[in-house]
């Protein structure tokens, strides 16, 4: 599978929620997308997944355009923080329709899941618990095994072990059913090891994509005596600078030669690699992190 986007735009009224967005995800990997509050995230996702059209510009999955296309939207799947309260189905009910209209739904592995999340299927899914729905979501992403699936903070409601225990599912079943994943969330340093590329979004515009590793080697974070610090640092691009006394730490976005990290080092400064959360936050400041999501 292949999805290509150029130039698209989505606007609401006079309000740009996604502005020229050019990007291809070509190759069956896991995803980051990543963004603050409004960046155009979902919306982006609803566009791919054919909930919605785009203004102008284009979005194709396989050269097809997947608005109303059920042949696309059947290969598509796209799980979000769903309200279960007005269901009245129970969750086998839910997994025996979902399995009808999925060419590569895994009913074996439903029942393995349910079994692990510690879920009653013959139980009404409105009678769940929030992280127990969150779990039945994460379940119907994973058994129905679409060439692209999407898990937009679909998890949220799950707690720590839970959400380990996707973590777990998901980078197993990938491994033996490679295909496009995406994964739109807040809990970056806590999923950051499952991506193997990275989008961020910023103001409904393309910031960067990238594969992980070569994102995060160019971010470093030089420590040591303020006046040597800023000698090694004065033609990089500096994200952020922390003082401490006559300490400085400035975090750097560009990639260090070997060469460069030794003389660091050779002059008493700490070297320290950054976090993807870490360049997130930086490379996206700005931003209102209470700015409602779109």
């Amino acid at each position: 599978m292949k999805v290509e986007s150029r130039n698209l735009h989505l606007r609401f009224g006079n309000f740009t929620a996604l502005n020229d967005l050019t990007f291809e995800l070509s190759d069956e990997k896991i995803y980051g997308l990543l963004g603050r509050n409004g960046a155009g995230k979902t919306t982006l996702l609803s566009i791919m997944a054919a909930f919605r059209e785009s203004s102008s510009g284009s979005i194709a999955i396989n050269g097809e355009e997947p608005f109303e296309n059920a042949k696309i939207m059947q290969q598509i799947a796209f799980m979000y923080d769903k309200d279960y309260s007005d269901e009245s189905e129970n969750a086998k009910s839910i997994l025996e329709f979902a399995e009808r209209y999925r060419p590569n739904f895994d009913m074996d592995y439903a029942d393995y899941l349910i079994d692990r999340f510690k879920l009653d299927k013959k139980k009404s899914i409105s009678k769940f618990s929030k992280g127990m729905q969150s779990a039945f979501n994460v379940i119907m992403g994973l058994v129905a095994r679409t060439p692209i699936t999407i898990f937009d903070e679909a998890y949220l409601g799950m707690d720590a072990p839970s959400r380990n225990i996707f973590y777990e599912e998901l980078l197993e079943d990938q491994q033996n059913h490679p295909r496009i994943m995406i994964l739109s969330t807040h809990f970056v340093s806590e999923m950051d090891y499952l991506f193997d590329e990275v989008v961020i979004l910023h103001e409904g515009n393309m910031l960067l994509q990238e594969e992980t590793d070569a994102l995060l080697a160019k971010g470093a974070t030089m420590t040591g005596h303020a006046d040597i610090v800023d000698d090694v640092v004065q033609s990089k691009q500096q994200i952020n600078v922390q003082y401490l006394g006559q300490t400085k730490a400035v975090t750097v976005y560009g990639e260090l030669s070997d060469e460069e990290t030794k003389m660091a080092v050779k002059q008493g400064l700490e070297v320290t690699p950054v976090s993807l959360q870490d360049l997130f936050i930086h490379l996206t400041k700005g931003t209102d992190e209470d700015e409602s999501s779109v």
